[in-house]
């Protein structure tokens, strides 16, 4: 309320409060709002380049992995693995992947292991013994590509086969026969 000359009160008009009111508590409720969907943009942002990294190091790894165990294996050597980067990759993974994502990495590393424990105590020399493992290989490396890309973005389409990981069969067979590289 404020006075006149004259000293007596004017209304002040109820409109013109509950208006101003109003833009405030818009005003307000817009700055929150556009802060709370800004953090939420950068938050999405950061954990998916966060999961891409972590996926590119999870594949990284395992490529070299699986590349040095079938070479071992085709060579009938002992592997030569290096260990740690491949459990960096999956702790890293841990962090951020999703569910179906993480669930396809633990499958992975599954068939990894029943790959390793073909050179426990012995020198795997048949081929057969690693048909299995290299079908697994195979089938849990797409699985997992088509997971994390699903996670990064739900419009990827899923693929029917990847490019790199376990190379195909025939290759692997073909080395195996004598007739691949270092062949004489």
């Amino acid at each position: 309320m404020t006075l006149n000359q004259g000293g007596s009160a004017l209304a002040v008009p109820w409109e013109l409060l509950i208006s101003t009111a109003g833009a405030v508590s818009a005003t307000v409720v817009g700055v929150v709002a556009s802060g709370v969907a800004g953090r939420y943009s950068q938050n999405r942002k950061w954990l998916q380049e966060t999961q891409t990294s972590a996926y590119e190091r999870f594949l990284q790894a395992f490529g070299a992995v699986e590349m040095e165990l079938r070479e071992a294996f085709l060579e009938r050597r002992r592997p030569e693995v290096a260990w740690g980067p491949f459990n960096a990759a999956i702790q890293s993974l841990s962090l951020v992947a999703n569910p179906e994502a993480a669930t396809a990495a633990i499958q992975l590393c599954y068939v990894i292991e029943d790959f390793t424990i073909l050179f426990h105590g012995r020198q795997p020399a048949d081929l057969e013994e690693l048909r299995p493992i290299h079908a697994a290989l195979d089938k849990g490396h797409l699985k997992f590509v088509n997971a994390a890309r699903r996670s990064l973005h739900p419009s990827q389409e899923r693929l029917g086969q990847t490019l790199g990981g376990p190379s195909p069969w025939r290759g692997v067979a073909f080395v195996e026969q004598g007739a691949g590289p270092g062949a004489e």
